[in-house]
């Protein structure tokens, strides 16, 4: 008896392919679910981040207005600027996670796509995304059959997106501590410019560590040609 067919039996009778479709169906409708509500929640985590970021310069533009750039208003900018950095750190670091259980996700849907094509074989050239669960798989179901650059698919993710925004202000807050401590506007520009690029080397290899391919067993790799 075929592997195939051998999970095809419980109990030693042949189980209804209409069963088996049902239960695949299910899981497949699981994955999309908690897909969904994954991303729905870092979407929503990155709303109230931004409305946060947005807030702060509202209220920086009416303390500077009503009292000018002097001691208030660097210590608040400072202040805001430390707390908006870290609520976007902390955002980043959800961002990754979230990355990692994407991928997770979309390679089971690409294996209840091959129990598909094992029930239904010329289902095949009706697939968009892959029946394959290896890291070749993952990147057709990512790009849907799209030729793309891996460069512009990273450049345009969520999690670039993050690091360049919290680089920015961690490039604002170094300049803005510089200044409250007296330095030229030279060694502003230089310090301001100096803290952002630390901080966006040091996320790019954080987030290099912490996106990997999914350590799942591949049943169904990719053909080699």
């Amino acid at each position: 008896m075929s592997a195939e067919r051998q999970r095809s039996v419980v109990g030693g009778e042949q189980v209804n392919p209409s069963v088996r479709v049902a239960i695949l169906a299910t899981e497949h409708w699981s994955l999309l679910g908690s897909r969904s509500t994954t991303w729905a929640e870092v979407m929503s985590r990155i709303s109230i981040h931004l409305t946060v970021m947005s807030a702060a310069l509202v209220v920086l533009a009416l303390v500077a207005q009503s009292s000018g750039f002097g001691p208030a208003f660097r210590v608040l900018s400072i202040g805001l600027s430390a707390a908006i950095l870290v609520l976007g750190t902390l955002t980043g670091i959800r961002v990754m996670n979230a990355s990692n259980d994407d991928a997770a996700y979309l390679l089971g849907m690409n294996r209840i796509r091959a129990a598909y094509l094992a029930l239904d074989p010329g289902l095949a050239d009706h697939l968009v995304t892959s029946a394959h669960d290896d890291q070749a798989g993952l990147m057709q179901t990512y790009l849907m059959g799209v030729r793309r650059s891996t460069l512009s698919h990273v450049a345009g993710s969520t999690g670039v997106f993050m690091i360049v925004t919290n680089s920015i202000v961690a490039g604002i807050l170094g300049s803005l501590v510089s200044n409250a401590a007296g330095a030229t506007p030279a060694v502003v520009a230089v310090v301001g410019s100096a803290v952002g690029l630390i901080y966006l080397g040091t996320s790019v290899e954080f987030a290099r560590r912490s996106v990997r391919y999914p350590k799942m067993p591949s049943h169904f790799p990719t053909p080699t040609l």
